[in-house]
């Protein structure tokens, strides 16, 4: 089938057959940067193809617009928007082919058939906070949400259209004096101080949008786009024909200044306080309480494209809750349990779980002590004093913090275990989790845990972009350094790696904070690099020659040399290396979705594959010897023998979510994002012990990562949402 040609003269008059190799069969829409088109791939999958007007094909500033487009989409998670498949932007037409999704816009589904029911409202609320919250969480900022940008699909709004989005570390800036935006959805701070855009903004407009969707029109309204840019500014909100119990929510959405709007986590807390009032059920997967959706490549597109209305929505029952805190029971045992050759359907995967998510809140620590597992006296706040160990660990938790705080992400570095949460650095004892010492952080750092480099260990950096280098036995910085303007950073052994926008590399020692080396690495314009614990090379990852197949390129971190590159099959994702090997996840190209381990090793240059017997969504990976474990996001924890050749074992656990999953000898330990941590004996896959929750009082916001177990002096240490640290022994997961 030949494309659908535009009415009238001009460049466009003539639509592309091809982009790329796809063949585009029919126009979906318009847009003032593109085309939309639907297309299909080799094998039969409808794709929305985005092919950007000739005129802007020839501006370098608007080609770097669709790059950071590009990356945006693919950033951001799957089961929220539209995934990219593929995308090439250097083309003499840039274009990008995302998956495409049956369903009208938000604008068209209103135009039709009016203002939303209010249940049909509530439920769109929560389908977009859950969005923009895992929109947020990998630092992006839309800043162009709009009716005309949510698809309404069966399983859920998709947030569309990231033309204008920017991620934080973005070289790109807007101009001075020039808006982007859609004046009835920006907000106040796009109008005044559009420079200084951040999450904040796509909450107002996410009021805008839908106080649309609840009356029609929009909470500021005028035929001017300069009344509405004035009325956005300082008018208050008409939230006339909103239902009751969601107006002050709205309302909060639509506050003036940033600082008081809420945020993705908050919003979905209250969408709760107000859950009485409709079938929460619509939210609740059929088969696990607290699965939350798989997330994949992003993609995206810009249409008009209409399919049909959005299919009704049907309710599943949620499963019993095991009252031992273990997730959902099969049978009178209430644990979890193995199940060969099922798996779930992908729309169960894809459905909201609002009200399941309640299993996977975290809340900031209230207390300072120290204390025995079981019930053990307190230590005074704030004791730095050791106690005594019995002969039988006993297991202890700690929490460092008086309040506030976060889930402690933490690392084993010279004995000692060294956690960061929002605030502050620490160091604890293994043996007994006494404090050892405290750093203030300067500015409170983004989630992640410590990194161990050299004989120091570096905090994550704050808000100010710093990192702080610290000796693990005292806590004293011994250098620091503003990685702010780099769009990378990894290290790699005992060097730091910093890339630049232009993709220049500096290597820094990370015993001294000293540069080793700067220049561009060969074969590589904006690498972005993964590394891996006592493995002395960094790896880079991109698209092979055409765009099929994936390169990888093995640097020497402390000199920038390349030291062998591949070219290998698939869309491949490194995660490990053992044995002067590197594992890597064969992945899908549309949901993300990992489907077989492969092994490539360099020296012989042999690929080793074992296929999974069921793809697994969002899946994080370890490798020990030759034995590969996942954890996907829905809970299936799987083993994989590379030397064998075969997948060993497969177990279903209540975890959501979870951390990595890290072995030893005997076992796979993982943390549940409840607080919970698992012990899965190694051989057989069977689990073998499990901590209790530790959510805390009150707990009542989403992690946005789940730390890994540390496995230290015998124990296995892990960070909680309650605020706490601990560890119990890890001979005997059976007494936890």
């Amino acid at each position: 089938m030949s494309p659908q040609r535009n009415i009238g003269a001009g460049a466009e008059a003539e639509l592309p057959e091809y982009a790329g190799h796809y063949r585009l069969e029919a126009r979906l829409g318009s847009g003032g940067m593109g085309v939309v088109h639907l297309a299909r791939s080799t094998s039969g999958l409808r794709l929305a193809v985005k092919v950007v007007h000739a005129e802007f094909a020839r501006d370098p500033e608007f080609r770097g617009r669709f790059r950071q487009e590009v990356a945006a989409a693919r950033r951001v998670s799957g089961a929220f928007t539209a995934s990219v498949v593929d995308a090439d932007p250097e083309a003499g037409r840039p274009w990008m082919a995302t998956l495409f999704i049956p369903g009208p816009t938000l604008a068209e589904e209103v135009k039709r058939n009016g203002p939303m029911a209010p249940a049909r409202l509530r439920r769109l609320t929560a389908g977009l906070a859950e969005a923009l919250r895992d929109i947020h969480r990998v630092g992006v900022v839309h800043r162009d949400l709009k009716p005309s940008n949510v698809l309404l699909a069966e399983d859920g709004p998709k947030v569309i259209d990231f033309g204008i989005s920017r991620p934080k570390d973005s070289e790109l800036r807007t101009e001075t004096g020039k808006l982007i935006g859609t004046p009835p959805f920006m907000a106040p701070e796009q109008f005044r101080r559009p420079r200084e855009v951040g999450p904040a903004a796509d909450i107002f407009t996410l009021g805008s949008v839908l106080v649309h969707a609840a009356t029609g029109r929009g909470p500021f309204d005028s035929d001017s786009p300069y009344v509405v840019a004035y009325q956005v500014v300082h008018d208050e909100p008409d939230l006339t024909g909103v239902p009751e119990d969601l107006a002050p929510l709205i309302r909060r959405c639509l506050a003036k200044e940033p600082e008081d709007r809420p945020t993705p986590d908050e919003l979905m807390r209250e969408l709760r306080s107000v859950a009485a009032s409709y079938d929460t059920q619509l939210f609740v997967p059929g088969q696990r309480a607290g699965a939350q959706g798989a997330a994949g490549p992003e993609q995206e597109q810009e249409p008009e494209s209409a399919v049909g209305p959005v299919p009704g929505s049907v309710p599943h029952p949620a499963p019993a809750a095991d009252p031992a805190g273990s997730g959902p029971a099969d049978g009178a045992a209430g644990k979890p349990v193995r199940r060969a050759g099922r798996w779930p359907g992908r729309w169960m995967g894809r459905r909201l779980a609002l009200v399941a998510g309640v299993c996977v809140l975290v809340v900031g620590s209230t207390l300072t002590a120290v204390e025995l597992l079981g019930g053990g006296k307190e230590a005074a706040h704030g004791s730095d004093a050791p106690r005594t160990a019995s002969a039988a660990f006993a297991g202890w938790q700690a929490r460092p913090v008086a309040q506030g705080g976060g889930v402690p992400h933490c690392v084993s570095a010279a004995g000692r275990v060294v956690c960061a949460e929002p605030g502050l650095v620490f160091a604890l004892a293994p043996a007994d989790g006494s404090v050892l010492w405290r750093r203030p952080a300067a500015a409170a750092p983004v989630t992640g845990a410590p990194v161990v480099a050299g004989r120091l260990v570096v905090a994550p950096a704050g808000r100010d972009g710093v990192l702080r280098a610290l000796d693990p036995a005292t806590g004293e910085v011994r250098w620091q350094r503003d990685a702010s303007a780099y769009r990378g950073m990894r290290f790699a052994g005992d060097t730091l790696l910093l890339t630049a926008a232009d993709g220049t590399v500096t290597g820094v020692d990370a015993g001294s904070g000293a540069v080793r080396w700067s220049r561009r690495v060969p074969g590589l314009g904006l690498p972005s690099f993964t590394s891996f614990a006592g493995d002395p090379l960094a790896y880079a990852t991109g698209p092979g020659d055409g765009g099929k197949g994936t390169r990888v390129t093995a640097v020497d971190p402390r000199t920038g040399a390349v030291r062998w590159q591949a070219r290998l099959a698939g869309t491949l994702r490194p995660f490990g290396s053992s044995g002067g090997s590197l594992f890597l996840q064969s992945v899908d190209g549309v949901y993300g979705d990992t489907r077989a381990v492969v092994r490539y090793s360099p020296g012989a240059g042999a690929t080793r594959e074992v296929a999974l017997s069921v793809p697994l969504q969002q899946a994080h990976a370890t490798v020990r010897g030759d034995v590969v474990h996942l954890l996907s996001a829905g809970g299936s924890l799987v083993a994989v023998d590379l030397a064998a050749g075969r997948q060993l074992w497969s177990l279903e656990t209540s975890v959501s979510r979870g951390s990595a999953p890290v072995a030893d000898a005997r076992h796979v330990y993982v943390l549940s994002s409840d607080g919970r941590l698992l012990a899965v004996d190694a051989r057989g896959g069977a689990l073998v012990g499990q901590t209790p929750a530790r959510l805390g009082a009150g707990g009542d916001r989403v992690a946005s990562s789940v730390p890994d177990p540390v496995p230290v002096a015998g124990h296995v240490c892990g960070g909680a949402p309650d605020g706490t640290v601990f560890a119990v022994d890890a001979r005997d997961p059976s007494a936890w």
